[in-house]
């Protein structure tokens, strides 16, 4: 068998954030090897490039906003803009055609601006501008015909533009405290300032107060104004449709939804107002999408779900990237993806939704699909009676391995993120290159992760390596018995938070560790906090903890406490334009394993950020990766 490349996974491009306007498909992609805007004809064409080549976007998954939206009325495009990876997004406007991108608002200079929602009929958006300098969030109704903005709120808590009636004479907005816990808030035209619509403000709980976690988000006013429809965990912790009677808002009463047909575990994800009465809704279930529309009774609180969007056929198996509906031709457009095919750009049409269109076909080069691992479910039970979702990966039989194959044991970053198949996500193709390098890959979701409800998730609150550290020692316990996995030759890896954790286990569990790669992970909680970026740290304080007044605590739990006892090699990566987690994080524990004779390689990619993003820092990354687990991993060459 030749010798892999990552050439050759990196040759299928990244197709994600659709949006369908006027039988032209806008979409991001990485087709010149860093993410740009494009567009190109229903049923496919030649993608026409709609920003200048030295301009890169960020990984819209990062952005948790929209990276553009389409005003065909305008004929142009607002599109969030950054700086290799700096995050300080701006708006600018360039025309449906392409151009070079101008500022319809300067005064937003310097502040990291986030498009929140748009309305393309009516030429309006919705802008949250995060302050650089201090710990403050403003919210702008966005007149983007006439070039006005209106603020309509401000807070230390996010201010999260949740959504708008249709009229624009109202919006809703979200305090967020931690995951789950928040505040909702109405704007009202001609009303001064936002009011409380539900929720107990921070500011206002007494010491020790016990406040339900309600979770609300996806939230729609329903067409009438009446009320508002939302995603909530108050009913059920795998969340469930809520709905509020604006005329009296004190009480959400749950809806009930039926129609589904999906098999497992998992939550609902989503909620998106389609058009009259009908909703989209999406459930993430054991790490794949599920998307159906159904019809919404204000009445009788009931939502009949009676098509399904994603989840059987051709879109089933994978992950939805993104999905975007367009009323004047009643398509959807999604980009979907699965472990071992890369994206692909669908529409869903006809009134049953029953006709899938695929408009592209990218494929990987030179690897042959069989070569590839499919993965397999290997979830467990952890050391006090919790389930903890995983898969392993595995060499392809064809690829001729034999024996136990070392470990790799990826950690994924959030804490409340999700390892899932897709393709589209850094973690992927990395794996499937491990894989055909020789090595196993384990992947857990341990507590704290999301998908698995909001219970789940909140495990990890204020306890970063607590419990979740213990999930990943009791998954090592149970690896040990697995004949085709050799956890004696066992190397760790994670990206911010999975970073964290990786110092983590190398540095507190070093005995099962043959090596260790960090990314830009966090050392010292207490100067990660410090560094974080201002509007970050009241987020921090409450779920991770707070340098002062806890500062043993955070000592207790910090990678840098335990740096001595690290006695595996250990490659650190990190991104010089990094806001989240800034390259000195990553420098302090370079220059300390050194001072101290550690073995330590650092790699600094100039032009990144909080991710590896352009094609050719990908190439390095992935082989420097994979060379340095040979190095210390050995895999046995193929017996072929």
């Amino acid at each position: 068998m030749a010798e892999p490349r990552i050439e050759s996974l990196l040759s299928a491009r990244l197709f994600l954030a659709p949006q369908l306007w006027d039988d032209r498909i806008y979409f991001i992609s990485n087709l010149s090897g860093r993410f740009s805007l494009y567009r190109m004809n229903y049923g496919g064409s030649v993608p026409e490039p709609l920003l200048p080549p030295h301009i890169a976007l960020q990984n819209p998954e990062l952005i948790e906003a929209y990276s553009f939206y389409v005003f065909p009325k305008l004929g142009k495009i607002l599109v969030a803009i950054d700086r290799d990876g700096d995050e300080k997004y701006q708006p600018m406007f360039i025309p449906m055609e392409g151009g070079f991108p101008e500022s319809p608002y300067p005064d937003f200079a310097g502040e990291q601006v986030f498009i929140h929602p748009c309305d393309a009929t009516a030429n309006m958006a919705y802008l949250l501008a995060a302050s650089q300098t201090e710990s403050v969030f403003r919210a702008y109704q966005a007149d983007l015909e006439k070039g006005t903005l209106l603020k309509i709120g401000e807070t230390p808590y996010g201010g999260f533009i949740d959504t708008a009636n249709d009229s624009h004479t109202q919006a809703v907005m979200l305090d967020d405290y931690s995951p789950g816990d928040l505040a909702v808030y109405l704007w009202k035209e001609g009303q001064e300032g936002r009011k409380l619509l539900y929720g107990v403000p921070i500011e206002e709980r007494a010491e020790g107060q016990n406040v339900p976690v309600s979770a609300i988000h996806s939230s729609r006013f329903t067409p009438s104004d009446r009320g508002l429809i939302f995603l909530t965990a108050l009913f059920e912790d795998t969340y469930g449709v809520g709905y509020l009677d604006l005329s009296d808002p004190a009480e959400v009463k749950p809806v009930t939804i039926t129609g589904t047909v999906h098999t497992g575990v998992g939550e609902m994800t989503g909620l998106r107002h389609v058009r009259d009465e009908r909703y989209l809704v999406e459930y993430n279930i054991d790490g794949v999408s599920w998307a159906y529309e159904g019809k919404f009774d204000e009445d009788a609180l009931t939502l009949d779900l009676d098509r399904v969007i994603c989840g059987q056929g051709e879109l089933s198996g994978g992950v939805m990237k993104s999905i975007h509906y367009n009323k004047a031709s009643d398509r959807y457009v999604l980009a979907f993806s699965t472990a071992s095919s890369p994206t692909q750009l669908y529409t869903v049409e006809g009134k049953e939704r029953d006709k899938v269109v695929r408009h592209t076909c990218e494929r990987i080069l030179g690897t042959p699909e069989a070569h590839l691992s499919k993965g397999e479910d290997v979830s467990f039970t952890s050391f006090d009676g919790l389930r903890v979702s995983a898969r392993l990966y595995l060499p392809s039989e064809e690829l001729g391995y034999e024996g136990p194959r070392p470990l790799v044991y990826y950690i994924h970053g959030g804490p409340q993120g999700q390892e899932r198949p897709n393709f589209a996500w850094f973690s992927m193709p990395l794996i499937q290159f491990l894989t055909l390098n020789g090595f196993s890959v384990f992947v857990p979701n341990v507590r704290g992760s999301t998908g698995y409800g909001l219970s789940y998730m909140k495990h990890v609150d204020h306890d970063w390596g607590g419990q979740d550290r213990l999930d990943h020692v009791h998954a090592m316990k149970l690896l040990a018995d697995e004949p085709r996995v050799d956890v004696r030759r066992a190397g760790v890896i994670g990206r911010s938070y999975g970073g964290y954790m990786t110092l983590t286990m190398a540095t507190r569990h070093p005995e099962l560790w043959s090596a260790a790669v960090d990314m830009f992970g966090i050392y010292n909680i207490i100067t990660s906090i410090e560094r974080f970026p201002v509007t970050w740290k009241p987020f921090a304080y409450q779920t991770i903890g707070h340098p002062e007044k806890e500062r043993d605590f955070l000592l207790e739990r910090s990678p840098s406490s335990y740096i001595d006892n690290i006695s595996c090699p250990l490659l650190v990566m990190q991104g010089a334009n990094d806001p989240r987690v800034v390259e000195r994080e990553s420098r302090d524990v370079v220059e300390q394993l050194r001072e101290r004779g550690k073995e330590v390689d650092y790699v600094v990619f100039e032009n990144e950020g909080h991710d590896v993003i352009k094609y050719e820092n990908k190439v390095r990354c992935y082989n420097t990766i994979t060379e340095f687990f040979k190095k210390h991993l050995r895999p046995e060459s193929t017996s072929n």
